[in-house]
C-alpha cells in the first residue's frame, strides 16, 4: 500500500512542484482542470455512478469553498449568510457549517491522449474525500491539507467518449480548531504523460555549494518506465534564468528496466549565480528532457532558487552567509471573506501584504499550505516554516486528524515533503504544533519518527516543533520540555520568551525561535532577537486576522466576566496585526515602530465608561484607533499613546502643547498622555537629541460626504478566474478618511464577471459575503470581483444614501 501511495504521490506532484507550462502540444503534461464542475451541497445516493443524472446541479469553477456560501433559510434556526447556530464547530470554526457535498466533472480525452498515462491531481480537498472515475472508486483522502493523486488510465473510456469524475466531500463533526472551509478549495490538474516519464515530485534540487562566483546544483530525477521493454535514455538538463537564458547544461545516458523506476543524479555548475534571498528572490528553472534516441519522450520543469542556509547559536540564521533576523507572522490558510478558496490572486495578495508590512517570514499554521502560496513566497521573497500537523494521536477536537494519524501520517508527511522541498522559501520544517503528547514517551517516539521521515526526503533543512507550556498537565514544568527539545534541530517556543536566556545558560547548543508570540509582547520578543544570536526570530500569532477561534483577540470590560471565545456574533479571531481585508490594525502600527519601519505612530484609546476597566485578552490589543473623532466626549480625558523610537515626544492639540514625555525601550517605546477631548487636530512631534525628526497628526473629520473606490490592480490579468480587489473608503467633504464611519454601502457590477465576496474588518458583523451590500467598518470595506471568460472590462459603482455614487473601471491588458 505504501509503495502504491508513494507512486501516486510522486506522479501527482510533478505539476504542483514543477509548475510546467510546456508550449509544445506533445508535452502538454499538466492541464488546468478547475472549470465546469457540477456541484450539489447534499449527500446523494448513487452520485458516483457514470450514468447519474446531474443535469440540475449547479455549475461552478474551482477553487470552491461551500462553507462560506449562504445557507438556505431554516425555520426556527438562528442563521445569517453562512453562519448558523447549528454549526458543529461553533465559535472554533466561526459558526459556519460543513456537511457532505458532491462534485462531478464530465470530460473527454483528445486523440493526442491515446496511449498516455492519465492522472488526476488535487492540491487539497477539505476533507475526507472519496473519488470515483466512471463509477470506479479510486480512494479516500482524510487529511484536508495534503495534495494527492490517482491514476485514471485503466478506468477511462476510449478517446472521444465521455468520462465522469465524481468527488464526495465530508466535513463532519468537530474536526478543526479554526475555520477550515469545505470542498475542493485548491487547484485540480489533469496530468498526461507518455509511458516513460519524470515522476511526480520526481525532481529533487539542492544547492550544496553556493557563492557569488559559482554554485553547484545537484538534481536528482526519478524516472519511471511503465512499458514492457528495457529502454536507454539520455537525461538532458538545462538550467534557465527567469528570462529563459540557458546558463548551464548537463547530459547523462541511463538504462532503465521495464516496469521499473530509477533515480538519476547530476551535478551542474552555475557561474556567477543570481542568489535567492528576501530582497532579490531570483529563481531558476531546471528543464529536464528525456530522449530515447532522437525522440523526446518527456519534458518537465522545476523552479528553484540558489541559496544557502545555516543555523547556529553563535551566528544565528545565515542566508547566503549573511545574518537575517526573522520577522515572522503565523498565518492560517483561509483568505478571509473568500473563505478557504485558494485563488492565485488571493494567495499572492496575502504574501504581498505581509511583506509590505515588514514581515520577512511566515509560519504556515498548522498545516501545509497551497502550492500557489509557496510559489508566491518564492517569487516575492518570504521565508517559510512549513508545518505538517496540529495533532498526532491525542485529540484537540473529537473528530480531528487524531482519528487518522496512525494510518495516514506517513502518507501525508511524504506528500508535504515531496511537493514542497524544492521551494527556496522554505527554511524550516515543523512536525507539529502544541502537540498534546509532547511531554509523554509516546510523543517522543512519534517526534522521532516524524523527524526521521523529514530527513529521509530532505537533509538540507532543520526540523522543529512548536512547544508551549504544559497547561493541560499541571504537574509538569518547563523542565519537562528538555527531552523533546533535544530531539529537534531548532527549538520552537510558543509564548516563552521569558525562558530564552535561562535556557541558553543550561543548553548553549540550542537555536531558539519564537514560533508564537503575542502583539502585546512584540517589543520584548524582538529585544531577545536583537540581543542574542541564538534567538533567530519571532512569529507573532497572527500576522493577519482569520475566521474561527472567534474573538480570541478580543478586548472587553471587566464587568463582562471571564470570556475565552466570545459567543455569537463573533466569527473572526481578531488577533492579527492586519485585519481580514488587509488593513493595518493598531498593533501593526506598534510593530512598525518596534521593527524600525516607522519613527512614530499615534493612537487614541476609545473612552471607557466611568467605574469600568478594560480587559484585554492574551492575544488582544487595547481598543485604540487612529482617530480624533470622539463626538459626545468633549472634555473627557482620553488616553493618547505615542509609539516611537525618538527620545522625546511633544503632544499638541489645536496648536497648543498639552504634554511632553521621554520615550525609550524602558518606557516600551511608548509615551502616554491624558488629553481632554475637543475637536480639531492632535499632533505628536518626535525629537532626537533636541531636533524634530518626525510628526504625525490626527484630525477630526466631518460627516460622510463621498465614497472612494480604488482597485488593487489597474489591469485585468489573463487568468480566466482572476480576482480584482476594490477597496472602498468613506470620506468627508475634505477628502479625509472617516475612521469611525459605519454606513451601509451598495454595489452595482458590470462586465463579464461575478461578485465573489464583500466584507469589512469587523469581527462581529455577521452577514452574507455574497450579496452586493456591506457596512463600512472604521471607514473601510472591500469588494472582490471574479473575472470570467472573455472579460475585457469591469465597472463597479458604489452608492450609499445621501452620498454621490462613485464608479471605477478596470480594463484588460
Amino acid at each position: 500500500m505504501k509503495t502504491y501511495l508513494f507512486f501516486l504521490l510522486s506522479l501527482a506532484g510533478l505539476f504542483l512542484q514543477n509548475s510546467c507550462s510546456i508550449q509544445n502540444s506533445s508535452f502538454e503534461r499538466e492541464v488546468q482542470f478547475n472549470d465546469n464542475w457540477k456541484f450539489v451541497r447534499a449527500d446523494i445516493s448513487g452520485a458516483e455512478k457514470l450514468d447519474f443524472d446531474d443535469s440540475d446541479w449547479r455549475v461552478l469553477n474551482l477553487p470552491h469553498d461551500y462553507s462560506i456560501e449562504d445557507l438556505p433559510e431554516k425555520e426556527g434556526v438562528k442563521q445569517i449568510g453562512p453562519f448558523s447556530e447549528e454549526s458543529a464547530g461553533g465559535a472554533s470554526t466561526g459558526h459556519v457549517v460543513g456537511g457532505t457535498a458532491w462534485y462531478r466533472k464530465h470530460f473527454t480525452l483528445n486523440k493526442t491522449d491515446a496511449d498516455k498515462i492519465i492522472k488526476i491531481l488535487f492540491d487539497g480537498v477539505y476533507m475526507n474525500s472519496d473519488v470515483w472515475i466512471n463509477g470506479h472508486h479510486l480512494g479516500n483522502q482524510p487529511y484536508g491539507y495534503s495534495a494527492f493523486s490517482y491514476n485514471l488510465t485503466k478506468f477511462l473510456n476510449p478517446v472521444g467518449e465521455e468520462n465522469v469524475l465524481a468527488v464526495q466531500v465530508k466535513n463532519e463533526g468537530e474536526n478543526s480548531r479554526w475555520y477550515s472551509g469545505s470542498g475542493i478549495y485548491r487547484n485540480v490538474e489533469l496530468i498526461k504523460t507518455t509511458p516513460i516519464y519524470v515522476d511526480l515530485w520526481g525532481n529533487y534540487i539542492t544547492t550544496p555549494k553556493v557563492s557569488t562566483e559559482k554554485a553547484t546544483v545537484n538534481i536528482e530525477t526519478k524516472i519511471v518506465n511503465s512499458t514492457s521493454e528495457n529502454e536507454e535514455l539520455n537525461v538532458i538538463i538545462k538550467i534557465q534564468t527567469a528570462n529563459g537564458e540557458t546558463v548551464a547544461t548537463s547530459e547523462k545516458m541511463v538504462e532503465i528496466e521495464s516496469s521499473k523506476s530509477i533515480s538519476v543524479q547530476q551535478n551542474i555548475e552555475v557561474l556567477s549565480p543570481k542568489l535567492w534571498d528576501t530582497e532579490t528572490p531570483n529563481l531558476y528553472t531546471a528543464v529536464i528532457q528525456l530522449k530515447n534516441g532522437s525522440k523526446t519522450v518527456d519534458q518537465a520543469q522545476t523552479k528553484f532558487g540558489i541559496r544557502s542556509i545555516e543555523f547556529s547559536p553563535e551566528k544565528g540564521f545565515l542566508l547566503n552567509g549573511k545574518s537575517v533576523l526573522i520577522k515572522g507572522g503565523c498565518l492560517h490558510h483561509d483568505n478571509g471573506i473568500l473563505g478557504a478558496a485558494a485563488f492565485k490572486s488571493a494567495e499572492y495578495r496575502r504574501v504581498r501584504i505581509m511583506k509590505e508590512n515588514g514581515f520577512n517570514a511566515i509560519r504556515v499554521s498548522h498545516n501545509p499550505p497551497s502550492e500557489l502560496f509557496l510559489d508566491a513566497c518564492d517569487e516575492l521573497g518570504i521565508l517559510v516554516m512549513d508545518e505538517s500537523f496540529d495533532q498526532w494521536q491525542l485529540p484537540k477536537k473529537k473528530d480531528d486528524y487524531h482519528l487518522y494519524f496512525d494510518d495516514w501520517w506517513e502518507h501525508d508527511m511524504e506528500a508535504m515533503l515531496l511537493r514542497d522541498r524544492n521551494h527556496p522559501s522554505i527554511i524550516i520544517w515543523s512536525v507539529g504544533n502544541e502537540i498534546k503528547e509532547r511531554g509523554n514517551e509516546s510523543g517522543l517516539k512519534i517526534a522521532a519518527f516524524l523527524k526521521a521521515k523529514v530527513k529521509e526526503f530532505d537533509t538540507t533543512r532543520p526540523v522543529t516543533q512548536a512547544v508551549c507550556k504544559f497547561w493541560e498537565y499541571p504537574k509538569k514544568t518547563w523542565k519537562n520540555s528538555e527531552p523533546l527539545f533535544a530531539q529537534m534541530d531548532i527549538q520552537g517556543y510558543n509564548y516563552r520568551w521569558q525562558n530564552y536566556e535561562e535556557d541558553h545558560k543550561n543548553f548553549p547548543e540550542r537555536v531558539i525561535i519564537g514560533t508564537e508570540s503575542v502583539a502585546k509582547e512584540a517589543l520584548e520578543n524582538w529585544q531577545m532577537v536583537e540581543k542574542h544570536p541564538y534567538v533567530i526570530g519571532d512569529f507573532v500569532w497572527t500576522g493577519m486576522d482569520y475566521f474561527g477561534e472567534s474573538g480570541i483577540g478580543h478586548n472587553k470590560l471587566k464587568s463582562d466576566g471571564v470570556i475565552t471565545l466570545p459567543p455569537w456574533p463573533w466569527f473572526n479571531g481578531f488577533c492579527g496585526d492586519i485585519d481580514i481585508i488587509g488593513n493595518k490594525k493598531p498593533q501593526m502600527y506598534f510593530r512598525d515602530v518596534v521593527w524600525g519601519n516607522s519613527n512614530l505612530e499615534i493612537l487614541v484609546h476609545a473612552p471607557i465608561p466611568a467605574g469600568e476597566e478594560e480587559d484585554v485578552s492574551f492575544w488582544g490589543w487595547p481598543n485604540e484607533l487612529k482617530s480624533w473623532n470622539w463626538q459626545g466626549n468633549e472634555g473627557t480625558p482620553l488616553q493618547v499613546s505615542v509609539y516611537s523610537r525618538c527620545d522625546k515626544i511633544i503632544l499638541e492639540l489645536n496648536g497648543k502643547v498639552v504634554g511632553e514625555k521621554p520615550v525609550s525601550e524602558e518606557t516600551k517605546l511608548t509615551a502616554r498622555f491624558e488629553v481632554p477631548y475637543q475637536p480639531g487636530e492632535l499632533v505628536a512631534i518626535g525629537f532626537m537629541e533636541g531636533k524634530e525628526v518626525v510628526r504625525q497628526s490626527l484630525k477630526t473629520t466631518g460627516k460622510p460626504a463621498q465614497l472612494k473606490i480604488v482597485s488593487e490592480t489597474e489591469n485585468i490579468l489573463s487568468d480566466e478566474n482572476d480576482l480584482v480587489y476594490f477597496n472602498i473608503e468613506v470620506l468627508d467633504e475634505n477628502g479625509l478618511l472617516i475612521p469611525d464611519a459605519e454606513i451601509p454601502i451598495n454595489f452595482n457590477i458590470r462586465g463579464k464577471c461575478k461578485l465573489q465576496a464583500v466584507g469589512n474588518g469587523n469581527p462581529t458583523d455577521m452577514k452574507s459575503f455574497q450579496q452586493p451590500k456591506v457596512n463600512s467598518y472604521r471607514g473601510r470595506c472591500q469588494l472582490i470581483v471574479r473575472k470570467t471568460k472573455d472579460c475585457s472590462e469591469i465597472e463597479v459603482t458604489a452608492f450609499s444614501n445621501g452620498l454621490k455614487s462613485v464608479n471605477y473601471k478596470v480594463s484588460a491588458n
